[in-house]
Order: structure tokens, then sequence, then C-alpha cells
């Protein structure tokens, strides 16, 4: 017998405006809840709010009205993909716990991204400006077809 995960890979173009958070953390727990991943959902939906969160302020604060848009879909063995991308110029760079930012309300969207998924990076995409942040969570294997 395999266990075969439900194709639950979707797309959600929105907006640059912080409503829409909101809405992109319900797609993904919709999503796992529906593949039977629900021990993912404390990690990707705090990864999904830091990703669309980073994408909304790039635009609103470059000035950008272009959608941002987010891709999630299912790797091997219950991994779980999501791609946030957005059309606003430059890459965002991880930055550390430094002690004059350690209180500050902004800015470790990344940081949190790099220590909780199982991998992740950031990516220029298309002709234009844009980049995007993707990140994968996975949680203990699911048995492998055939086995």
């Amino acid at each position: 017998m395999s266990t075969q995960l439900p194709r639950a890979d979707f797309s959600l173009v929105f907006p640059p405006d912080p409503g829409w958070v909101r809405t992109a953390r319900e797609a993904v727990r919709t999503a796992l809840r529906t593949a039977n991943r629900t021990d993912l959902t404390d990690t990707a939906l705090l990864l999904t709010s830091e990703a669309v969160t980073n994408a909304v302020n790039a635009c609103r604060t470059s000035g950008c009205s272009a959608p941002v848009t987010l891709y999630a879909e299912w790797g091997p063995y219950g991994t779980l993909r999501v791609l946030v991308s957005d059309d606003a110029p430059g890459i965002p760079a991880q930055r550390g716990l430094a002690r004059d930012t350690a209180d500050a309300e902004s800015g470790r969207g990344l940081l949190i991204i790099g220590g909780s998924a199982t991998d992740w990076g950031v990516c220029q995409h298309g002709p234009g400006p844009g980049k995007a942040v993707w990140f994968q969570v996975s949680g203990p294997e699911l048995p492998r077809p055939g086995r």
C-alpha cells in the first residue's frame, strides 16, 4: 500500500496589502489540512506570514502596485514548498540579531525563515526587478511508495 498526498498545489495572487497576509496563511492551513499534514501547520503558517509580510512591505515601500503571488506545492515525501514573489526592486538580506536591533519590530523575517525552514532561499525572477522568497517545511517522512 502506498501513501500518496492529494494534489494540493495552488497559487494565490493578491494586491500588496497587509490584509491579504491572513488569507495567505489560511490557504496554506487548508492545504495542510487537506493533505493530513497538520504536523507542519505551526511552522508553515509562521513562515508564510513572514514571507508574505516581507513581500507586501517591499511593494508598499517601493510604490510597486503589482500583485504578490504565493505558490505552494508538495515535494517528495510530504515536504511542503512555498514560494512568495513580488515585483518590488531589491533582494532582501538576512539580518542578524545585533543588540541594537534586538527590540526592533521588523527586519527579522528572513532570520525566522532561515531558522525554522527545512530549506529556503531568495532568487530573482523574470526580466524585471522582482524576486521570490521560498521555503520548505517537512516533518517525519511519510512511508515511501512500495515500502
